[in-house]
C-alpha cells in the first residue's frame, strides 16, 4: 500500500483493502475537538486553550471547526502528560519547540552522515 503523506493508523490500514475509513492518515486532520475531549477525557475549553496559546494547533474545517490529527492527539497525551508531572504551559511550549529542534537537528545528521558515507565509497571506488 502507498501512501502520499503521513502513516496509517489502525489496524485495518495495514490490510490495504482499500476502504475509506481504513486509510486514515496519522497527519490527516479528522477528529472533532468533541471526540478529542472525549478521547482524553478533558474538557473542549483546555483543547481550546491550548489552541489560543499555540501549544497544539488543529486544522480547520470548511466551517472553522477544529480538527485533530492523529499525531496531534499524540501531542496532547505529552502535553497533558507533562502538565501533570508540574510543567507550566510556557515550560510545555519550550520543551516541544526543544524536541522539535533535537529532531530537525537529527534528521540533518543523519543526511549528511548518508552523504559522507556515499562520498567515502564513491573515493574508495576510484
Amino acid at each position: 500500500m502507498t501512501e502520499e503523506r503521513g502513516r496509517t493508523v489502525g489496524e485495518d490500514a495495514a490490510r490495504g483493502d482499500g476502504r475509506a475509513t481504513d486509510r486514515i492518515l496519522s497527519d490527516e486532520p479528522f477528529y472533532t475537538i468533541g471526540q478529542v475531549a472525549a478521547l482524553l477525557g478533558v474538557p473542549a475549553a483546555q483543547l481550546r486553550r491550548l489552541d489560543a496559546l499555540e501549544i497544539v494547533q488543529p486544522d480547520r474545517s470548511q466551517g472553522n471547526q477544529r480538527r485533530y490529527s492523529a499525531d496531534e492527539i499524540e501531542r496532547l497525551r505529552e502535553v497533558l502528560a507533562l502538565g501533570e508531572e508540574g510543567v507550566t504551559l510556557p515550560g510545555v511550549r519550550r520543551i516541544l519547540e526543544l524536541r522539535r529542534r533535537v529532531d530537525e537537528l537529527e534528521d540533518r545528521l543523519a543526511r549528511q552522515s548518508d552523504e559522507l558515507a556515499r562520498a567515502r565509497r564513491s573515493a574508495d571506488a576510484s
